[in-house]
């Protein structure tokens, strides 16, 4: 896997949802590509969020929240003929969340402006999701702001599956456009009948790999851990014990771990240990983003180039 890093600490931007999850608790910031910008700033990158959300006290709250965080907000667009976008959460015994997620939102509508070109061009990564893409103005935007990005630039799809907003049209698609896929137990079966694929779980992530030739597959399986495979390798990790407050957020900081330790360059193994525990530290805490604990994040370059340099 080549990765094409020119500036340091690298730029993560995470494009598509931004909204607020409406949580038995009260609402949290939410939206997993904005979960994702989030943890690679925390991490020590430079996190982006590129969404939009309404002319509205939600929608202006939410970027007072994303700059709190030291994310770049300047990709988040403000529409007025559109509401900042809100997700109803209702949660299991066992801290697992269920999702209403309510249409149409102001992410519905992404658009290419002259921020989002700036973004663009300065990318080290992107992450998106199929969600963002339920409308065809979304879905051009974030495809023309992949289709922009410099050659290098590590394009991780973190399938994010959520009915009734499932295409194959545009999954498809994506996996054609990205270098990584992210997906979970609960995607795979999904995933697999959408492409056909039989056998086990080994053979069909490593159908899914050579049929969109991509770099890596990332594979979560809950508190069982998780597995990574690329043409060469196929590792698994374990994963850690954990005591689960809610789960909401968990896999958006595995996925955000994981970009920044391809751009710091570190092994599989150190990765998957990694985005393991800050996936597990996640669920211990409510809440999609909560404070990273110094002991995870000291454990990237990114991280500590960040504190170098203040």
């Amino acid at each position: 896997m080549s990765i094409d890093v020119q500036a340091f600490p690298p730029l993560c931007v995470g494009i598509g949802e931004i909204l607020w999850d409406l949580l038995p608790t009260g609402k949290a910031l939410g939206g997993a590509p904005a979960n994702v910008a989030a943890h690679t700033t925390q991490l020590g990158a430079r996190g982006a969020a590129v969404s939009a959300v309404g002319d509205d006290p939600d929608g202006h709250e939410i970027l007072k929240r994303v700059q709190a965080m030291g994310v770049d907000a300047s990709g988040i667009q403000v529409r007025s003929d559109l509401p900042t976008g809100a997700v109803d959460v209702i949660l299991d015994k066992a801290g697992i969340p269920s999702f209403t997620i309510r249409a149409p939102s102001a992410w519905d509508a992404i658009t290419m402006d002259a921020a989002l070109e700036r973004l663009a061009d300065a990318a080290d990564a992107v992450v998106f999701g199929s969600l963002a893409q339920r409308d065809p103005r979304s879905r051009e935007g974030i495809g023309r702001f992949l289709g922009r990005v410099r050659p290098g630039c590590l394009k991780v799809f973190d399938i994010n599956l959520r009915r009734p907003f499932i295409s194959e049209p545009v999954i498809r698609e994506s996996l054609e456009r990205a270098d990584v896929l992210k997906l979970n137990d609960g995607e795979l079966p999904v995933l697999a009948g959408m492409l056909g694929l039989a056998g086990d779980e080994t053979s069909q992530l490593r159908a899914i790999r050579q049929l969109f030739d991509l770099d890596l597959v990332v594979y979560t399986r809950g508190d069982k851990g998780s597995r990574m495979i690329t043409a060469q390798q196929d590792e698994s990790h374990p994963g850690y014990p954990a005591r689960v407050v809610d789960t909401v957020g968990a896999g958006d900081a595995f996925t955000a771990a994981v970009t920044v330790g391809l751009l710091d360059g570190m092994d599989l193994s150190r990765i998957q240990d990694l985005a393991n525990r800050v996936a597990v530290f996640v669920c211990s805490q409510p809440g999609a983003v909560p404070r990273l604990p110094e002991e995870l994040r000291n454990n990237f370059e990114t991280h500590k180039s960040r504190k170098g340099k203040a």
